[in-house]
C-alpha cells in the first residue's frame, strides 16, 4: 500500500466509525427522523430563511429532492413556510415550534460528540495541526480541478447519485 492509500483509508476508517457511532445516538434520540430530515432541519435552524435553491446548494442534492423533503417535513410539521414582502414567488423556510425541538436536541447532541472527541483533538500540536489542514487543503484544491476538467458539477446532484 502507498502513502495515498494509506492515508486517505485511515481518513475513511475513521470517518466511517465516527458515522457509525454519531449515527447511533442520533437514532436513539431522534428515531423517527431520516438523516436526510435532521440535516434539512439543521441547516433551515443554522440559516433562517433559506429556499429551495439555497438548501439544493448546500446538500448537493436537485431542487425536486429538495421540494419532496420539505414538503415531507412541512407534512411533519417541522417546517413553516412564507413569501417574502419583496418576492412574493419565492417561498422561504423556517423552523416551527416541533422543529426547533429537534433542532436542539441535534445541537445538543453535536456538542456531546465534539466534548466526546475534544480530548484527543487537544492533543494536536499546532505544527501537526496545521500540516494536516494544509495537506488536505492541497488534496481538495487537487480534486476540485480534477472535477472542473472532467466537467463534473459538485451542485447538481451528481455526487448523490454515484
Amino acid at each position: 500500500m502507498n502513502k495515498g492509500e494509506e492515508i486517505l483509508n485511515i481518513c475513511w476508517d475513521t470517518f466511517q466509525k465516527k458515522m457509525c457511532l454519531e449515527s447511533f445516538f442520533l437514532k436513539q434520540n431522534l428515531k423517527e427522523y431520516k438523516p436526510s430530515e435532521i440535516h434539512c432541519i439543521q441547516y433551515v435552524g443554522d440559516n433562517p430563511n433559506v429556499n429551495v435553491t439555497k438548501l439544493a446548494d448546500a446538500f448537493n442534492m436537485t431542487t425536486g429532492g429538495v421540494t419532496k423533503l420539505t414538503k415531507r417535513l412541512i407534512g411533519k410539521k417541522l417546517l413553516s413556510t412564507h413569501k417574502s414582502l419583496d418576492n412574493k414567488k419565492e417561498i422561504y423556510f423556517t423552523l416551527s415550534d416541533k422543529g426547533k425541538e429537534i433542532y436542539n436536541i441535534h445541537h445538543i447532541l453535536d456538542i456531546q460528540f465534539q466534548q466526546r472527541d475534544k480530548k484527543i483533538f487537544d492533543t494536536i500540536t499546532d505544527e501537526t495541526y496545521t500540516a494536516i489542514l494544509n495537506f488536505f487543503g492541497v488534496y481538495s484544491k487537487h480534486l476540485d480541478e480534477e472535477l472542473e476538467k472532467a466537467g463534473i458539477d459538485t451542485h447538481s446532484g451528481v455526487i448523490n447519485k454515484l
